[in-house]
């Protein structure tokens, strides 16, 4: 869990790296040794933007490569400016935009021979889930599961995002699960 500072300090860190994108077209640099360790740690994170309510972008990272803080800001630049399904944020409307941030754990392994298996071991509401077979891979958070309740659409929207068949299953699909911290 992170402390309420360090939440404050990552939807700063999130909406001055939108200002600086659209000042200066480019990611901005996260001065780390100013950041306390809490953020400096390697962490995983979404980015994701709404106006009025409606979806604006939402870009993040399935597993930690990089500080948490960096990770934060790259990925609010990416999610307002390289999001290919939304036109990059202006200046019209980045005062609306509303930003939320969900800090992943680390994914973990589900063990499953059939998607029955796997649908009986998900817990809706709580886990975010990665699948993965050959070049497909796709993730859907947590946040997802407000919209698409049930297990099994669940997971036909997510091989579909991955670029499979909503009824595709093969010995060599990975799963994955995580949790997240939303804020």
């Amino acid at each position: 869990m992170l402390a309420k500072t360090d939440r404050y300090l990552l939807r700063k860190l999130a909406r001055d790296a939108i200002k600086y994108g659209l000042m200066h077209q480019a990611v901005m640099p996260v001065e780390l040794e100013t950041m306390p360790e809490s953020v400096n740690q390697l962490g995983a994170s979404f980015v994701t933007l709404f106006l009025k309510g409606g979806l604006r972008g939402c870009i993040g990272s399935i597993e930690a490569h990089r500080p948490l803080a960096q990770d934060v800001a790259s990925n609010a630049y990416a999610a307002a400016f390289r999001d290919h399904r939304f036109d990059p944020v202006t200046e019209l409307i980045v005062d609306d935009l509303t930003l939320h941030i969900a800090v992943l754990s680390t994914p973990e392994p589900i063990h499953c021979q059939s998607e029955q298996e796997l649908v009986a071991q998900l817990q809706p509401g709580c886990d975010g889930v990665i699948i993965e077979d050959d070049t497909h891979r796709a993730t859907f958070l947590p946040a997802v599961w407000d919209s698409l309740p049930n297990p099994e659409r669940f997971l036909a929207e997510l091989k579909r995002k991955a670029g499979l068949r909503p009824d595709y299953w093969s010995d060599t699909l990975r799963c994955y699960r995580y949790r997240t911290e939303r804020f």
